[in-house]
């Protein structure tokens, strides 16, 4: 499988008719840029398994197949955030730090393990996840925690405060940002 192939497997999930979602779709689509050079770092087992569950999104298996430089996400330097960073895995896929360059879109893979939390942070990105394994609470602005499965989505307007959290499993998601994709004005409180 290739990069390439990859894409296009996961423009087919960001199949919802918002305009976030058709910006991923075509960024995917669009893409014919040779990734950059990296080196493979395997996937935890607890993602594998979720990954691999009857109600996983099939682009998991996918996913599951192609070496990918799976490492916590780098989004703050904060010394709490990065702690905080540790449970997770993440691969940007198409953006300034993506195995494809992009200036336009930051669009990834992103994944949690049981037990762990991602505080409350905010971003002037508009941004959506779509859950495609196992399950994950989100909270958005002042509403409690709500659970998410494989197929649902969580969007985060412009400057919203969210957080997300895993119980006894781990869970899986694409996510994309748009608009304002600078990382300069990212604040993460925990």
């Amino acid at each position: 499988m290739s990069v390439k192939d990859l894409f296009r497997a996961l423009a087919d999930v960001y199949c919802d008719d918002t305009p976030i979602e058709k910006t991923a779709r075509a960024a995917l689509l669009a893409s014919d840029a040779k990734p950059s050079a990296f080196t493979p770092v395997a996937l935890r087992t607890p993602f594998a398994e979720v990954m691999k569950a009857s109600d996983a999104h099939s682009v998991c298996g996918q996913l599951l197949r192609m070496p990918l430089p799976w490492v916590p996400p780098k989004t703050s330097s904060s010394d709490k955030y990065t702690e905080d960073s540790k449970p997770k895995a993440h691969v940007e896929l198409l953006g300034p730090n993506g195995l494809v360059k992009s200036d336009h879109v930051r669009l990834g893979v992103y994944g949690m393990m049981p037990y762990s939390a991602y505080g409350m942070r905010t971003h002037p990105a508009e941004e959506v996840y779509i859950m495609l394994a196992g399950r994950v609470d989100w909270a958005r602005g002042q509403t409690s925690y709500t659970d998410h499965r494989p197929g649902e989505r969580s969007y985060h307007p412009s400057m919203m405060a969210h957080a997300n959290r895993t119980h006894a499993s781990a869970f899986m998601s694409t996510y994309v940002w748009t608009g304002d994709i600078s990382t300069k004005n990212y604040e993460y409180s925990g």
